[in-house]
């Protein structure tokens, strides 16, 4: 057992793909896409469909681009991909200089489909945050698979363990911190966590040139319409 598999472990985390074949499958990931409810939240929803997130769990995708850009010297590409409409969502992917935000996209698989043609992007070279069941075509299709361990759905997570669609599985559920928990553990396998906290820390020129790259990321909204998913110019409209 490695030192990040047993400190994980105690956490309660679950490594159902050893923590060396991860780090090596994390070697070919370009793209880190996030499920939204039940993965930045507790999946609960006002009667406006929205939902919140944690400046926690902000921080911890922030500090995996950087990581990415440290150990690459290119950013990676980001995404937000939900079935519903959600203007916390849009609003965290304009602040966060995201590439994409993919909402009210009930077959998730078309909006991956459309990410991986749109970027020319393979899906093993993706890295996917999930929860639930909706998420399923999509995770069987990625290289690699961050699944949030609700905890309540145990016969859930059995068949995503027993059907090799699920890589690692929070000790955290979603609204507890989990994207925060998977996001550190993935720059713990990128062997560069002790670098990105002080080049962070120390606000440094790689950070500030980091920051720069991303704040020219504008994000793009796409969403389902006539049976093809098609862009959106004002989502919060």
């Amino acid at each position: 057992m490695t030192e990040l598999e047993n400190l994980y472990g105690v956490l309660g985390g679950r490594f159902i793909t050893p923590a060396n074949d991860i780090k090596n499958k994390l070697q070919k990931i370009k793209a880190f896409v996030f499920d939204w409810d039940g993965v930045f939240n507790d999946g609960q929803k006002q009667a406006s469909g929205g939902s919140n997130f944690s400046e926690v769990d902000s921080m911890g995708q922030n500090l995996l681009r950087f990581s990415y850009f440290l150990k690459n010297k290119i950013l990676p590409l980001t995404a937000v991909l939900s079935g519903e409409k959600n203007d916390t969502a849009f609003y965290f992917s304009e602040r966060e200089c995201l590439n994409y935000s993919l909402f009210k996209v009930p077959h998730k698989l078309a909006a991956l489909e459309f990410l991986c043609e749109k970027e020319k992007l393979q899906a093993e070279e993706i890295a996917y945050f999930f929860d639930d069941v909706l998420d399923i075509p999509v995770a069987e299709r990625c290289g690699l698979r961050m699944m949030v361990n609700q905890k309540a759905n145990p016969l859930f997570s059995n068949y995503c363990i027993k059907n090799k669609l699920v890589d690692y599985l929070s000790a955290s559920k979603g609204g507890s911190f989990a994207v925060r928990e998977m996001t550190e553990l993935l720059i713990g396998l990128n062997g560069n966590y002790d670098e990105v906290m002080t080049e962070r820390k120390n606000n440094s020129d790689n950070y500030q040139d980091y920051i720069k790259q991303r704040r020219s990321v504008k994000p793009l909204f796409y969403t389902l319409g006539d049976n093809k998913i098609e862009k959106v110019e004002s989502p919060l409209i």
